[in-house]
């Protein structure tokens, strides 16, 4: 008998497995591609009929390796038909196709790296190693030029209007089927209230009547012919009257006085009984709904003989009146009497006045100091604390806007302004739950759909981001167009930003290398590098890049 033959029938002596290829396996993506923080992919294997020995367990462990660091994945263990165990058995006869997903945290410097296999090998009383097997070479991390840094926070707004339109009224009551303007009625509150704003707007450079108004009205009860004479008789008296005042009080720059009369004033009548608290209302609404024509209301009504009387001191006196109303215009500071009272006097504007003296400039550190100023001035509106915080944001002094934007949302809990511009700065500290929640809570946010788009690509949902951010010119929505491999839309986004960026060009040269136009590569390379030297190293280590000569650019 033969050594081996004596081997085999102790130990199961037999062949120990051969090195593999990279020919043996198959990897998707290939290069590797970031996907939100992560580097995932499938490593399938086929494994030859006749090579995997039925004694033998093989472990195969997938290694990221970069720079000087290397990161294992998940383990796949394989074993022949005789090894007694759980793990996914390979016939010697047909072989298998196997697979191993993989899945790393992603690191900037694995964009140059390689993904390695290692195959520890158990056979019987022997363990060995075979050689390393490469299997893909490279991360794609174009999704990782995604950074809520861009974004631009939401601002909460002033409420400065330049022209205000107020209205100020005043009734003058009358006494069942009289015209004749009494003098208490002359005197009231009310009318030394209307006649006094009236005067003020008159002599007020920055105030404008646009219109005086006389409506005058008489109850529904007493026929449609008397009181028509009655609801105009009002109507001139009241003009007089009016007129009078206006004259002496030397009120003479106003737009137009009109004036007009109701002889029966049932849309009135209706709507005080409604409120009412006669006991029968429902049936005297009932009647204004069965009869249209006004004298078969009212004798409908008059028949009513026990609400009628309860009509005629309740509701039908609140009917004899005319209103007079004014319309005025109050003209607000201009723009520039706005900055020469910000320079000379801070303190002599409104809140609202300096939120709005903010945005008359595009100097972002002229903002900031004219909300510090406002801040300063108004400590308990916190659109000023939120909106100093969004110019610190656009500086990159993200410290200094969270400071100020939780100022703001002690302040203001519910602004939804305020949410959307903390979870900005949750996206920038990887905190994907809180930004979530935060953005949750600031739905209708105009800026919120930017920001929403990034924390899409961070989470590897492309399409919701594309959809999300939709029109939006800006680099974040261009990527997710490249991402999603619409090229296109990608391009006339990147061609409508209105002030290109670094980020801009690389993202174009980008689509360059995807669409295999080099010279659009190169030129876009160039630009990009020269507005930030940083990215000649990515672009150097950068998969997207793979297939050209950037020697000549770099």
């Amino acid at each position: 008998m033969s050594l081996c033959a004596t081997l085999l029938l102790g130990t199961g002596c037999s062949k120990q497995l051969t090195q593999l290829s990279s020919d043996n396996f198959n990897v998707n993506p290939s290069p590797l591609e970031v996907e939100g923080s992560l580097v995932p992919a499938t490593i399938t294997g086929q494994i030859p009929a006749k090579y995997f020995q039925k004694n033998a367990e093989v472990t195969i462990t997938p290694y990221l390796v970069y720079g000087d660091k290397e990161k294992a994945g998940n383990a796949l263990v394989l074993q022949g038909e005789k090894v007694r165990g759980n793990h996914q058995v390979v016939p010697y006869e047909t072989g298998a196709t196997v697979a191993l997903p993989v899945s790393y945290e992603y690191e900037p410097e694995m964009m140059k790296s390689n993904l390695w296999l290692d195959f520890n090998v158990k056979q019987g009383n022997k363990t060995y190693v075979l050689p390393r097997v490469k299997v893909a070479e490279g991360v794609l991390a174009t999704a990782t030029l995604a950074t809520a840094a861009t974004v631009t926070p939401a601002i909460a707004t002033d409420n400065f209007q330049r022209i205000i339109n107020e209205k100020v009224e005043a009734d003058i009551m009358f006494l069942i089927n009289q015209t004749n303007v009494r003098a208490d009625q002359i005197n009231t509150a009310a009318m030394k209230e209307f006649n006094g704003a009236v005067k003020e707007a008159n002599d007020d450079a920055r105030r404008e009547i646009k219109e005086i108004n006389i409506s005058s009205y008489a109850s529904p009860e007493g026929g449609v012919k008397l009181n028509t004479r009655i609801a105009e008789g009002r109507e001139q008296n009241t003009k007089k009257y009016l007129d009078k005042t206006l004259k002496e009080n030397s009120v003479d720059e106003f737009g137009e006085l009109t004036s007009d009369f109701t002889a029966q004033d049932w849309e009135g009548f209706q709507r005080l009984v409604a409120e009412s608290n006669i006991q029968d209302k429902e049936l005297i609404l009932s009647v204004l709904s069965m009869y249209k024509d006004p004298e078969e209301r009212e004798r409908e009504i008059r028949n009513l003989s026990s609400v009628f009387d309860q009509l005629a001191q309740q509701v039908l006196p609140q009917l004899r009146y005319s209103r007079l109303s004014a319309t005025i215009e109050v003209i607000g500071k201009s723009d520039k009497e706005i900055q020469e009272a910000y320079a000379n006097d801070p303190k002599s504007l409104s809140v609202e006045e300096l939120l709005y003296a903010a945005t008359l400039t595009d100097d972002n550190s002229k903002k900031a100091e004219i909300y510090s100023t406002a801040a300063e001035i108004y400590p308990n509106d916190y659109r000023t604390f939120n909106n100093l915080g969004m110019c610190q944001f656009a500086d990159g002094d993200y410290d200094a806007a969270e400071r100020n934007f939780n100022k703001a949302a002690k302040l203001n809990p519910e602004s939804k302004e305020v949410q959307m511009n903390q979870g900005l700065i949750s996206l920038l500290d990887k905190d994907y739950d809180t930004a979530n929640e935060k953005f949750g809570n600031a739905a209708g946010v105009k800026e919120l759909n930017d920001a929403l788009g990034v924390y899409y690509i961070n989470q590897g949902d492309l399409n919701a981001a594309k959809s999300t951010m939709g029109n939006s010119a800006s680099n974040n929505a261009a990527l997710a167009q490249i991402l999603t491999k619409d090229y296109n839309a990608a391009k006339n986004t990147l061609v409508s930003i209105e002030k290109p960026d670094a980020t801009t060009y690389y993202l174009m040269a980008v689509l360059g290398a995807r669409t295999n136009n080099e010279q659009m590569v190169t030129s876009n390379l160039r630009q990009a590098v020269k507005l930030d030297k940083e990215l000649a190293k990515r672009a150097l280590n950068d998969k997207e890049f793979s297939k050209f000569n950037l020697s000549n650019v770099l």
